[in-house]
C-alpha cells in the first residue's frame, strides 16, 4: 500500500512539474513569469490627428518579482510607409483606456527594423505601453501600415519576447476630411459622398457651428472636394446657407447625387425655418409651417453651386407633418431617372421611408409616394436589376435593417426576404450602393453596405458585400473598418474597378478611407 501511495505521489509531482514547465515555456498563466503581449485594435491610421494608438503591449509582472527597468523595445514597420511617418510616440498607462498623459518616448523611424528607447521602471502589476503613429500631411493613403514589437530589453541586457496574439496588425491609412474645431465649427456630421465622371470625390455634410445637436439650429451644408482620390481635400465650401437669421434657420441632413447623362450634381437637404424639423414641423406646405425639401445643383464638377430652392410643393402631401430626404447619396437609374431616398411623417406623425424621383433630370420631381413600412426613417436606395429599386431602411424598432423592393417606382412595395433579419443595426443611418467592380478577375455588380455592425451601440463600422443583389450577406464578405465608438453615419462610393471609398463619422469628425474590393470579398 505504501508503494502504491509513493508511486501515485511521484506521478502527481511529475505531472505538476511538467505543467509548470509547459506554462513557463508557453509564457502563459505561469505565476512566476513576466509576460508581454501585443494587441492591435481595429482602427485606421488617420492623417490630421495627433494620436493614432494602433499597438499596445501589455507587460504583466508577478507580485513576487522586483521592479523591472526596461531600456528599449525592438520594433518593425513595413518599408513603403516609412517616408509617410512624422513620428512614433510611445505612451505608458496603468490601465485602460489609452491616454496621452505619460509620453515616454518618441522616434522617427529610418529603417524597417528599429529600436525605441524607453528607460522606464515597472513595478509588479500590469502596465500598458501604447505606440501611436503621427502621419505627415503628404502621406499616401493607398498603402497600409504594419507596426509590430518583438522584444523588450532590460538594463541587464535580458530580453522579454512579446507574444503577438491574433490581432490584425495591417492598418489602413485614412484622412480626417473635417475635424471638430476647424473653421470655428463645433461638429461635422451626416456624411454623403459621390464620385463624378471625372473621378472627383465630392463629400457633403452638416456644418454644426455651435454644438452637435440636430436641427433646428445654426447648421449649414458644407462640401469638400478631392481630385486625387481622397488623398487631399480642398478647403470647405458652404453650399447651403438659408441666410439671416442663422439661429433656428438651419439646413442639414444632406444627400448627394451625380447624373451621368447631364453631368449635373444634385444635393438635397432639410431646411428648418424656425422649429420646423422633426419635432416642430406641421402639416402644410409653407416654410413657416413645415420643413422644406430643398435642392442645390452644380454644372461644373462641384466648383460652383446654385442657390437653394424648395421642391416641397411638388412632392409633399399637405396632410403630412414633414417630408425630406434620406441622408447619404441618391442614384441615377439605368433609364436615366434620378432617385433620392426620402422619409415622411404622416398625418398621425408616424414616419415612413420612401423615395422621390425625377424623370426629366431634375427639372421636376415626383413624390407623395407611400412608403413600405411604418416607423422607418433614414434610408438608402439602389437599383438592383433594371427597373427594380431596393429601399434599405433604418427601423426604429431596433435590431435590424428593414428592406423592401418596388418595380413601379413605389406604387407598390414588396417586403424583401432579408428584411429585419439579415443586417444588424443599432437604429442608425447606413449606406448602400451598387458598384460594378472586379471580383477575382471578373467584372460584376456588387451591393456594398456600411453601418455600425451591432444591434445596440454605434461602434464596429463595417463594410459588407452581396454578390447576389442583396439576397445574401455572407460573413466571409465583410470588413471591420473601425471598432471605436462613433456617431455611426457613413456613406460609400465607388472610386474605380478595384476600390471603394467610405466617408464616416467619428466623434464630431469625418474620416475617409479607400478600401480594396478584395479586402471585403475574400
Amino acid at each position: 500500500m505504501q508503494k502504491i501511495i509513493f508511486y501515485v505521489t511521484l506521478c502527481f509531482l511529475f505531472i505538476l512539474n511538467s505543467s509548470f514547465s509547459y506554462f513557463k515555456n508557453a509564457g502563459i498563466n505561469s505565476p512566476e513569469t513576466i509576460q508581454a503581449t501585443a494587441y492591435s485594435p481595429a482602427i485606421p491610421v488617420l492623417k490630421g490627428v495627433s494620436a493614432n494608438p494602433i499597438l499596445r503591449v501589455a507587460v504583466s509582472i508577478p507580485s513576487e518579482k522586483k521592479e523591472q527597468f526596461y531600456q528599449k523595445v525592438n520594433c518593425t514597420i513595413n518599408a513603403q510607409v516609412i517616408s509617410s511617418i512624422e513620428k512614433i510616440d510611445v505612451y505608458l498607462t496603468g490601465g485602460e483606456p489609452f491616454s496621452t498623459q505619460q509620453l515616454i518616448s518618441s522616434i522617427v523611424p529610418s529603417a524597417s527594423l528599429f529600436d525605441i528607447p524607453l528607460n522606464i521602471k515597472l513595478r509588479p502589476g500590469v502596465h500598458f505601453i501604447w505606440f501611436s503613429i503621427v502621419l505627415k500631411s503628404e502621406a499616401a493613403i493607398d498603402h497600409k501600415i504594419k507596426l509590430t514589437c518583438q522584444k523588450l530589453t532590460d538594463n541587464k541586457g535580458n530580453q522579454l519576447l512579446v507574444q503577438q496574439g491574433k490581432s490584425v496588425y495591417d492598418k489602413h491609412i485614412g484622412v480626417v476630411v473635417r475635424k471638430a474645431g476647424a473653421d470655428q465649427v463645433n461638429t461635422y456630421r451626416i456624411p454623403g459622398i459621390v464620385t463624378t465622371d471625372k473621378g472627383t470625390l465630392l463629400s457633403v455634410y452638416d456644418i454644426r457651428y455651435k454644438n452637435s445637436s440636430d436641427l433646428p439650429g445654426n447648421i449649414d451644408v458644407g462640401l469638400s472636394r478631392s481630385i486625387d482620390s481622397g488623398k487631399t481635400w480642398q478647403p470647405m465650401k458652404v453650399i447651403m446657407d438659408m441666410g439671416a437669421p442663422h439661429e433656428n434657420n438651419g439646413v442639414g441632413d444632406p444627400s448627394i447625387l451625380f447624373d451621368p447623362i447631364t453631368k449635373k450634381i444634385w444635393v438635397a437637404a432639410l431646411w428648418s425655418k424656425g422649429n420646423r424639423s422633426i419635432a416642430g414641423s406641421l402639416p402644410g406646405i409653407s416654410p413657416d409651417t413645415t420643413g422644406q425639401f430643398v435642392l442645390v445643383s452644380s454644372d461644373d464638377d462641384g466648383l460652383t453651386w446654385s442657390n437653394p430652392y424648395t421642391i416641397t410643393p411638388q412632392i409633399k402631401d399637405k396632410a403630412w407633418h414633414l417630408f425630406f430626404n434620406g441622408p447619404g447619396s441618391g442614384i441615377a437609374m439605368q433609364d436615366g431617372k434620378l432617385v433620392f431616398a426620402a422619409q415622411y411623417w404622416n398625418e398621425n406623425k408616424v414616419p415612413f421611408s420612401t423615395i422621390i424621383y425625377s424623370a426629366d433630370h431634375g427639372n421636376s420631381w415626383n413624390g407623395k409616394i407611400n412608403g413600405p413600412k411604418s416607423n422607418t426613417t433614414e434610408s438608402q436606395v439602389v437599383e438592383t436589376t433594371s427597373g427594380t429599386l431596393m429601399l434599405n431602411m433604418r427601423d426604429n424598432r431596433g435590431g435590424f435593417r428593414s428592406v423592401a423592393t418596388t418595380n413601379n417606382l413605389g406604387v407598390t412595395w414588396t417586403e424583401h426576404a432579408t428584411s429585419y433579419n439579415a443586417l444588424p443595426d443599432p437604429v442608425c443611418m447606413a449606406s448602400l450602393i451598387k458598384a460594378r467592380v472586379k471580383v477575382k478577375g471578373v467584372m460584376r455588380d456588387v451591393l456594398f453596405f456600411s453601418n455600425p455592425n451591432t444591434t445596440a451601440g454605434r461602434y464596429n463600422m463595417t463594410i459588407k458585400a452581396s454578390l447576389d443583389y442583396g439576397q445574401t450577406w455572407l460573413p466571409a464578405h465583410q470588413l471591420l473598418v473601425d471598432e471605436r465608438q462613433g456617431y455611426g453615419y457613413s456613406s460609400l462610393t465607388q472610386i474605380d474597378d478595384h476600390t471603394i471609398g467610405i466617408l464616416y463619422e467619428g466623434i464630431k469628425d469625418l474620416y475617409f478611407l479607400k478600401i480594396q474590393v478584395n479586402e471585403i470579398i475574400k
